[in-house]
């Protein structure tokens, strides 16, 4: 899956990315909502407009649990149990959203890394965050 250079990398990029989570995150979020309207059911209960404190928030929790799975690749599983529960029993998230959701990530980490995302981190990150979404649809099944 991932080398152990690839999984530097991303930890790399992650741990660079964490101060402006809040950011990245509800730019991922908006780009999901906006591309993919059946997306937004999940939070209409939510103020998800563009800089709203809901789509902030949100925004970081997802980036920062995505660092934190990135710490660790080996463990991703174990690690986001919690949230996989989260998710499958007691949101009811369609899986496919998680999937959708990579798709944006990659988006906004190359409108916000710029140059720096290279095809080699583009790449890594892809499988990552593919496997992150693989990791938290597995309750599903």
């Amino acid at each position: 899956m991932l080398s152990t250079w690839e999984k530097k990398l991303i930890a790399d990029i992650w741990a660079r990315l964490t101060p402006v989570a809040e950011d990245i995150g509800s730019d991922a979020l908006l780009r999901m909502f906006t591309t993919f309207p059946g997306s937004k059911v999940y939070f209409s209960h939510l103020d998800i407009s563009p800089r709203s404190a809901h789509l902030l928030s949100h925004g970081k929790k997802i980036v920062l649990a995505i660092a934190e799975g990135a710490k660790d690749i080996s463990q991703l599983t174990v690690n986001l149990a919690p949230l996989q529960t989260l998710h499958a029993y007691q949101l009811r998230i369609d899986p496919t959203n998680f999937k959708l959701f990579s798709h944006c990530m990659l988006v906004a980490l190359a409108v916000h890394l710029g140059d720096d995302f290279t095809h080699v981190a583009h790449a890594a990150m892809d499988k990552y965050l593919s496997a992150f979404a693989a990791v938290l649809a597995e309750k599903y099944r």
